[in-house]
């Protein structure tokens, strides 16, 4: 019984291992394959900015526990010892009866305490202030991090851009092959000479350094994506191409530098909010106890016990000196931002504009593109067939396979550019 005890623990412990295992296996399948919004995603999360969201959460968590802390009795302890040189005197003198004069040295120690019953309401105002300060700082982080965005699609481009030219050395690289083994038999059969085999061996080498030229640099493009992955890319690693994106003139503008703006507007609302509360009275209670000489009748010369309580408003008349002047930098404050995003809108909306011409001009010249590459391809396969025949030589055929190479070199960056253009339009939107 025991061990079929035994066996079954070790089957459950071999079946949680294998389920504890399989998120990874599967994600590490899943990572064979790369998308834009993955990327995207995963540069926002390893980026060092981010980390400011949870200090600015933590800062006004601290500023609002203080400013909560403002209700609280307020104790204050003063100790003092003086010595004067004159002291107050009754300049009375009644028969039989003495009336003792102060000492000049005097000492005390006391304790205050104070109770705010009521500030105007400047601290719930405070409160608000520090609420709206970290929106805006928030909106701050989300501004830079937009900007990452930019530069992970150049990355990520590149790449996609680098596999497509290396799509086309293999092509190259087949057509070259192709003619060397013609001109191979050709050489064989005495109807060619040497120098055209010489000739196509160069190429072929050629096209091999300029395959391991591509690769390098897809290797070092994709190490800097990494880096702001926060993960190694292997060359294995597939990225897949984003779908186009739809260009539409009527989509609203949702750049996080609008809603840093507008946060910026209601801060400076509230701001002034806390300029009136400011100026309003306060009210608190207050108590004040003490041991001392003299206490409260200055005339017994004697140490003695006292307190007093009450009471306290006060209200502040020298903020009014400068009230107007306050609220009318707030109101400067407010018109500069309004500038600035007037501002922004007109580069965005220019900017804007800019890609919707950029990405006509390139779709009516992926239009030309697949034509010349059309034709440059029946070119290239009427020399092939010039070349079995002996009617042409290895320098003609190369020149129609470079022909032909640069037409498909021209549409695969001509493509990548219409893809780069409608993301930086989404991008340029917010989106």
């Amino acid at each position: 019984m025991r061990g079929l005890t035994g066996w079954l623990n070790f089957v459950v412990n071999v079946i949680l291992l294998f389920l504890g295992l399989l998120p990874g296996m599967v994600y590490a399948q899943q990572n064979k394959t790369l998308t834009l919004e993955q990327a995207q995603e995963l540069a926002r999360q390893n980026y060092p900015v981010t980390q400011q969201f949870e200090l600015l959460r933590q800062t006004e968590q601290y500023s609002l526990e203080n400013l909560s802390k403002g209700f609280l009795p307020q104790f204050t302890l003063v100790g003092q010892a003086t010595y004067q040189s004159d002291v107050t005197i009754v300049p009375v003198d009644v028969p039989s009866i003495e009336i003792p004069a102060p000492a000049k040295d005097q000492y005390r120690i006391n304790a205050n305490v104070s109770q705010l019953l009521y500030d105007g309401g400047q601290i719930r105002q405070q409160k608000k202030v520090e609420q709206l300060n970290t929106i805006v700082e928030n909106q701050r982080v989300e501004v830079e991090l937009h900007k990452l965005r930019d530069r992970i699609n150049q990355l990520y481009l590149g790449t996609l851009l680098l596999d497509e030219q290396l799509k086309q050395v293999d092509l190259v690289q087949q057509d070259l092959e192709t003619g060397l083994r013609k001109v191979e038999a050709q050489v064989k059969n005495g109807v060619s000479f040497k120098s055209n085999l010489y000739l196509l061996q160069a190429e072929l080498l050629n096209n091999e350094q300029r395959r391991a030229e591509l690769q390098a640099s897809r290797r070092a493009t994709l190490q800097t994506l990494g880096l702001f992955l926060g993960e190694p890319l292997s060359e294995g690693v597939v990225l897949a191409t984003p779908a186009a994106a739809e260009i539409n003139g009527n989509v609203e503008i949702q750049r996080p530098e609008l809603k840093l703006y507008t946060s910026q507007q209601t801060l400076l609302e509230q701001l002034n909010r806390l300029l009136y509360a400011r100026n309003l009275p306060r009210t608190s209670l207050f108590g004040e106890s003490g041991y001392g000489r003299p206490g409260l009748n200055f005339l017994q010369n004697t140490p003695d016990w006292w307190y007093i309580g009450g009471i306290r408003v006060s209200w502040p008349l020298g903020n009014f000196y400068t009230y107007r002047n306050d609220r009318k930098l707030i109101d400067v404050s407010q018109q500069q931002t309004e500038v600035q995003r007037e501002t922004f809108l007109l580069n965005t909306n220019a900017e804007l504009t800019q890609q919707r011409a950029e990405v006509d001009k390139l779709k009516e010249m992926l239009e030309a593109d697949r034509e010349i590459v059309a034709l440059r391809e029946k070119v290239k396969l009427a020399a092939n067939s010039q070349l079995e025949n002996g009617v042409i030589t290895a320098n003609d055929y190369l020149r129609e396979v470079y022909a032909e190479d640069q037409a498909r070199q021209q549409l695969i960056l001509h493509q990548l550019q219409l893809l780069q253009a409608q993301i930086n339009y989404k991008t340029v939107l917010g989106y």
